[in-house]
């Protein structure tokens, strides 16, 4: 069986994640089908040493233009692969000559992105992505939440959608950090003091701005309280400087002092900032999945998040779950998590048990099956 993958968006935040380790399971799974990597560079550090049976092929970087989709084309058909995984959704039509399969992670550009588009444009965008998703041999949804979202805006067949849960980088997977790496943030960073966690993208859905008017909150009930005087929220992502309005919520709220952003870091300085937050803060208003608590539970931080959305069905009982729009219930779920010390202990046991519920081997088992279902009804007609 030849499978080619599109692993060109490997370096992207969250699909990028999915790619590397897909990729890197099947590796040390799969020795006996051939897998093609289709990458825009001859060299893809990501995915560390692989074993022979599989091939890096150089085709163009992810560019939307007419002649990309010749050459992808044209490129599929010379190789005359079995199968296609795309890893992400995509939206424009190519002549494929081979069946395929897609991943589907969330159903953003329909909930929130969209809106900035014209009428016509949302149409357009929504009929063609329907035709991809038809003409694909299976979806896989990470969720069974995504594949009810699937079912309900595009009329797809719940017996065409499988669903593959996400899983932990193998960056998370180290346990607890050493005292040599937590003095990494005091001196890099300056950080010496108790604080709350929100990583991950920075953008209107993430709910960024709720945060910050809850630990304000936060701050002036434990101020009444005498207690954690030099509590900081930090929050890791990109660039903030592209919505003001989280600047804005900071000065608002009078937390001034109290809010720092660090911008982007690395899984090896992400997963240290994990396990020293006293709380992990997420309440998302939309997720297809939603890795960060996970993450954050894999070492035994307490997790404060949403009771919508795919949420629920990651965290399970092991998270306190809030409504994310009511930002006096985030906030109490917050002091809840911070003061609590017997329920911490609870949380803590419970984080760690529901992460490692997730699996990439048991994850990647399932798409290897259903490669192998398609191919052989492939080879059947």
């Amino acid at each position: 069986m030849k499978v080619a993958i599109d692993v060109r968006r490997v370096s992207d935040f969250g699909v990028g994640t999915y790619i590397r380790n897909v990729v890197r399971t099947l590796g040390r799974l799969d020795r006996n089908n051939q897998y093609f990597l289709i990458s825009g560079t001859e060299r893809v550090p990501e995915f560390g040493d692989l074993p022979d049976n599989f091939r890096t092929v150089v085709f163009a970087p992810a560019k939307s233009t007419v002649r990309t989709y010749l050459d992808y084309h044209n490129a599929l058909k010379t190789y005359r692969f079995d199968l296609l995984h795309i890893p992400q959704m995509f939206w424009r039509p190519v002549p494929f000559s081979c069946p395929y399969v897609m991943t589907v992670h969330d159903l953003l550009d329909y909930m929130y992105r969209t809106r900035t588009t014209t009428s016509f444009g949302r149409f357009v965008h929504f009929q063609m992505t329907r035709r991809v998703m038809q003409g694909a041999a299976r979806l896989f949804a990470v969720s069974h939440f995504t594949k009810q979202d699937i079912t309900r805006f595009f009329g797809i067949s719940p017996d065409k959608i499988e669903v593959v849960y996400n899983a932990l980088d193998e960056g998370f997977q180290l346990g607890h950090t050493t005292a040599a790496e937590r003095e990494t943030i005091v001196e890099r960073y300056q950080v010496n003091y108790p604080f709350l966690l929100y990583a991950g993208r920075i953008s209107p859905h993430k709910n960024v701005v709720r945060i910050i008017e809850a630990f304000s909150a936060l701050k002036s009930e434990l101020a009444k309280e005498d207690k954690y005087e030099d509590l900081k929220l930090i929050i890791i992502g990109d660039e903030v400087s592209k919505h003001p309005d989280i600047r804005r919520a900071v000065i608002k709220s009078g937390v001034q002092n109290d809010v720092r952003f660090l911008g982007f870091v690395s899984i090896d300085i992400l997963r240290i900032f994990y396990d020293a937050a006293k709380v992990f803060v997420f309440p998302s208003l939309y997720e297809g999945f939603g890795l960060p608590p996970l993450e954050a539970m894999a070492h035994g931080t307490p997790v404060v998040t949403s009771n919508t959305a795919a949420l629920p069905e990651v965290v399970g009982k092991a998270a306190i779950q809030v409504n994310p729009e009511n930002v006096f219930e985030i906030s109490r779920a917050m002091h809840r998590a911070l003061v609590d010390q017997p329920l911490r202990e609870r949380m803590k046991i419970a984080g760690k048990e529901q992460a490692a519920r997730f699996s990439w081997e048991t994850s990647v088992r399932q798409i290897i099956r259903v490669y192998e279902e398609i191919v052989a009804g492939k080879r059947k007609k």
